[in-house]
């Protein structure tokens, strides 16, 4: 019994315990408590920071706020005498009222929330008058975002209210019911420095709500602290040209600045208006584009797949000469016995190889690369070749994320032995099995990200700077940049480069030459068992001085040599010398010629 009575006692002092230091907590510690206490006379009202502004390389503003207001409501001391009048005065009927209303009681009795957002000038103008007669309601000013431009949508993001899934996973606990955050875009991966921190004034109310004066004279008030300006990377002028020439089209264009790896334009084909976003038709336009089948929201240049065709043949040759199974003046003797091929069968060195494009080349050099005689067995043999090819090949940054900042990039596909193993079965497979790798089709996948990099990378004879979009953040470096060094000779680029100078001069890309931009590059006619081939081209110029790398994809356009190597020299050209030159070539990319009947365009309808 004596035990019993021990423990009983035990159990009282310690509930009490927990009772005194959860009261000491409440009453002492915590400020939201003390508030909440006293919300018959005080207020607290939450003060939303300005989002950082964004401008482009040239400091022109791209994204700026706009003011708006939102109409709050705190449940436990709402009152709504006349619902029909409440509902007329906002515009909404009654069962919205009753869904936002049980919405807010959800989140929070005491606490603040949104019930109305984004109110125009003219309802906000009528509320003023009228909200002395319904307690526990406030407008609250806000901004949202604004545009300065209809291009970039798929660069900046957009922004939107956080969901209760995203509350709930929050564990920052920064983010309330209400709040917007950054959704794609810059605006998500730079969002810890473009969202600022809120701050809350506590003011004394009287029984109908009206603000009579600062609760304590504003002891416990906190300003908000604005986020930090962003400056892109992006040249606009650029931008809205690069955007225009892929018009009506399907596919992505990207441009770096080989010496930084600043992104000059990245093009996502279609895209969409970043104003249909931003304001109270979100929800319906987000809807629209959602569910457009052309797919608006994916941003191609960093998530779209595709075989890199012959653009790969640049790869293979530098790893050839890397691994000493080829010299760049080496002559061999070609047929089409190997593989398909549209270039005349006859002699070839490397120069002449890249630029008549031979399959029948490259498919021999891949095969003194992959069966090098380091095992009696040929499956075996394959292996070992395949896999320091296949490493080779990632140092290209294929098959991996460059690690730009943007959100979503994919890496892409180099397959692996173990693919190859899941495919034939263990040690059952060869050369012959994959021999398609070795003109940049089969199981290979590149993003155009990937392949613009590849043209600064043989610019650079050897080196890469992370592709990035943000320059810099005001008063922050950015730290997501670093330089990566390939482990081959520079020598090692020349013929390469020299080749991709004739491919423009007198080969595929002639469409693209043009004597005073010096644009050096590779064509691909990507294959695409669901339709038509796609026009693929990958490239920089000028050759002596590489301002710009550039890789363009345009889908279901056929030949690399008809709109990619267009698209993408039109561009150079642009950049490097400030004006076009050649009406004809514009009007060619824009007159479509090139395109299918069928060719999808994006139709959504303005606010």
């Amino acid at each position: 019994m004596r035990g019993r009575s021990f423990i009983i006692r035990g159990l009282i002092v310690f509930t009490v315990t927990i009772f005194a230091v959860r009261l000491f907590y409440i009453q002492i510690l915590e400020e939201d408590y003390k508030v909440a206490a006293e919300n018959n006379v005080v207020q607290k009202i939450v003060q939303y920071p300005f989002r950082g502004l964004v401008y482009d390389s040239n400091d022109s503003l791209v994204i700026y706020n706009s003011p708006v207001y939102d109409l709050m409501i705190v449940p436990k001391e709402a009152e709504i005498t006349d619902t029909v009048a409440f509902c007329n005065l906002l515009e909404i009927d009654r069962e919205e009222l009753n869904e936002k209303l049980i919405k807010a009681e959800k989140y929070s009795s005491i606490l603040a929330s949104k019930l109305v957002g984004q109110i125009s000038d003219e309802l906000f103008a009528k509320l003023q008058d009228q909200l002395i007669n319904y307690p526990g309601f406030y407008v609250l000013p806000r901004t949202i975002r604004s545009y300065n431009t209809k291009s970039l949508a798929n660069v900046v993001g957009y922004v939107g209210e956080v969901s209760g899934s995203f509350l709930n996973r929050d564990t920052t606990k920064y983010y309330r019911s209400g709040d917007y955050i950054g959704i794609g875009g810059i605006e998500k991966s730079y969002e810890d420095y473009l969202r600022g921190k809120r701050g809350a004034s506590y003011k004394v109310v009287n029984v109908q709500g009206v603000i009579k004066d600062d609760y304590r004279d504003g002891e416990y008030d906190t300003l908000p602290k604005s986020g930090e300006n962003i400056h892109l990377t992006i040249d606009l002028e650029l931008q809205q040209y690069a955007e225009r020439l892929m018009e009506g089209k399907v596919g992505s264009v990207v441009a770096i600045e080989p010496s930084t790896g600043r992104i000059l334009a990245l093009v996502s084909a279609p895209s969409y208006d970043p104003h249909l976003l931003s304001g109270k038709n979100f929800g319906k336009n987000f809807s629209e584009l959602n569910k457009d089948e052309n797919k608006p929201f994916l941003n191609r240049p960093l998530q779209a797949r595709y075989p890199p065709g012959s653009m790969f043949k640049t790869i293979q040759g530098i790893v050839a000469m890397h691994e000493k199974v080829l010299s760049a003046d080496e002559i061999i003797k070609v047929d089409h016995s190997n593989i398909g091929d549209l270039a005349p069968p006859g002699r070839y060195a490397l120069v002449k190889a890249i630029t008549k494009s031979s399959n029948n080349y490259f498919y021999l050099i891949m095969r003194r690369m992959v069966q090098q005689g380091a095992d009696e067995s040929a499956f075996i043999d394959s292996r070992i070749g395949f896999e320091k090819w296949r490493e080779h090949v990632k140092e290209f940054g294929l098959g991996r994320k460059l690690g730009v900042d943007l959100p979503n990039e994919i890496k892409g596909n180099v397959p692996s032995i173990e693919y190859y193993d899941r495919i034939y079965g263990a040690k059952r497979w060869k050369y012959s099995n994959i021999a398609s790798l070795s003109i940049g089709q089969g199981e290979l996948l590149v993003t155009p990200l990937q392949m613009a990099n590849l043209g600064a990378i043989i610019a650079n004879k050897g080196y890469f700077i992370t592709p990035h979009v943000v320059d810099k953040i005001e008063g922050w470096p950015n730290p997501n940049i670093k330089k990566e060094i390939l482990p081959f000779d520079p020598e090692l680029f020349d013929p390469i480069i020299l080749g991709m100078e004739q491919v423009v001069k007198g080969g595929s890309g002639i469409r693209g030459y043009l004597d005073t931009l010096k644009l050096a590059g590779k064509t691909s006619t990507v294959q695409n068992p669901h339709g038509e081939d796609h026009s693929g081209f990958m490239g920089f110029a000028p050759m002596d001085n590489p301002k710009i790398s550039i890789a363009a994809y345009v889908e279901n356009a056929g030949q690399g040599g008809r709109a990619a190597v267009s698209v993408a020299s039109l561009l150079a050209e642009k950049y490097v010398l400030g004006s076009i030159s050649r009406p004809w070539l514009e009007n060619y990319v824009l007159e479509e010629r090139y395109l299918p009947k069928n060719a999808p365009r994006l139709t959504i309808a303005e606010n």
